[in-house]
């Protein structure tokens, strides 16, 4: 297990077409961004999962509710 989140840095740079810089205020706006995804994501199959009358989110629940969950919708 990880005592600390990974660094989403790299993982933008390696998906980025060109050799730009990513400087600490874009970093902390993309893992903000990214726990305010994970935190949707995560109601959303608490709410599933309650719907299934289950009392554990079991990854059918986080499947079936990653296809509606809208990154955008955060913005």
């Amino acid at each position: 297990m990880l005592n600390k989140a990974p660094k989403l840095k790299n993982t933008v740079k390696s998906k980025m077409k060109s050799n730009a810089i990513v400087r600490p205020t874009t970093e902390a706006m993309i893992e903000l961004l990214a726990l305010l995804f994970l935190n949707n994501l995560a109601e959303e199959a608490k709410t599933k999962a309650f719907e299934d009358k289950s009392a554990i989110i079991r990854d059918r629940h986080v499947k079936a509710v990653s296809k509606g969950v809208n990154f955008a919708s955060l913005l």
